[in-house]
């Protein structure tokens, strides 16, 4: 694990607004890999940030994958992993932000990953070696950031909720070779939180960019389909949802949670009746605005806040 002190580290610093860089503070920034990351493909381009409509805050052509560590003034050793959505075309890091803010106010160590995408010419499974890798190097170093590994989860968005899915179902799963002593460790998180998540790869709800992303994949309906992973070890997991998300539909979340109940696993979900889709921390005043503060309070019910 190494800190980035490369260019393109201070290109995507100077390229947050300055509102949110200046909510958050300035991360520290490190590479998920030493070297070569395991898989293949890259991306065609230099990285790009959108700034128009609905891509704006997104980035895509990931380069060079990798995570912020913000430090909340007050920490209770807690953390979360960031994983913004975007089809596995692109990451949502905006709306990212806007989460990690809610959770820092409150002592937790939002993290965010920049991950690899399939839809910049990786590999179809690059997101989840990333994301696992993240996950080990956060409770290796967890001494450094003043982290108590076993309260250490994830928190994702739409595609990024799938992949929370997935380390929360098939953490255990070695999505990649070892490399060191971090990857002796597990990465299954503390908890997942998994909002406007794409779960299911089977249909009728299999619609979404991200299962078409992941449809090269062996046996992809099946494993990739977080409600057909979860088992009795599962970790607890949060779910909120609008009923009228029009891109992935609230019978994703629906899945999980039946499949949840069925394994007798810790599970919560908070569905509402308007919100659409990718409304990140959501706007003040608006019904979705309310599930950062419910989760919060389901994270002092498993005692990851106290």
């Amino acid at each position: 694990m190494r800190l980035l002190l490369s260019l393109v580290a201070a290109i995507f610093v100077a390229a947050t607004p300055a509102l949110a860089q200046d909510r958050l503070g300035k991360p520290e920034v490190y590479a998920v890999w030493a070297g070569t990351p395991p898989g293949h493909g890259k991306p065609s381009g230099p990285e790009k940030v959108g700034n128009e409509g609905g891509q704006t805050g997104s980035w895509s052509n990931i380069s060079e994958p990798r995570y912020e560590v913000y430090r909340p003034k007050h920490p209770n050793g807690a953390a979360a992993l960031l994983l913004g959505g975007g089809g596995y075309f692109r990451i949502q890091i905006g709306s990212a932000k806007d989460v990690a803010e809610k959770l820092m106010a409150q002592g937790i160590t939002p993290v965010i990953l920049y991950y690899r995408l399939p839809g910049d010419g990786w590999n179809a499974d690059a997101p989840f070696q990333d994301a696992q890798r993240t996950l080990r190097l956060l409770k290796a170093g967890a001494k450094r950031w003043g982290l108590d590994p076993a309260r250490i989860g994830v928190v994702g968005m739409s595609a990024g909720g799938h992949l929370a899915g997935m380390m929360a179902t098939q953490g255990a799963h070695d999505f990649y070779p070892a490399m060191d002593e971090a990857d002796k460790l597990s990465a299954v998180p503390a908890f997942a939180g998994m909002i406007y998540p794409v779960v299911s790869m089977r249909p009728p709800i299999d619609t979404t960019q991200t299962r078409k992303k992941l449809s090269v994949l062996p046996d992809y309906r099946d494993f990739y389909s977080v409600e057909a992973q979860v088992r009795p070890t599962t970790p607890p997991v949060f779910l909120a949802h609008a009923a009228d998300d029009p891109i992935a539909n609230v019978e994703h979340s629906l899945r999980m949670f039946a499949a949840m109940r069925a394994a007798g696993r810790p599970v919560e979900l908070h569905v509402f009746e308007k919100g659409g889709h990718s409304f990140g921390a959501g706007k003040p005043g608006t019904l979705v605005s309310q599930w950062p503060d419910l989760f919060l309070a389901w994270l002092r019910q498993h005692q990851i806040l106290s």
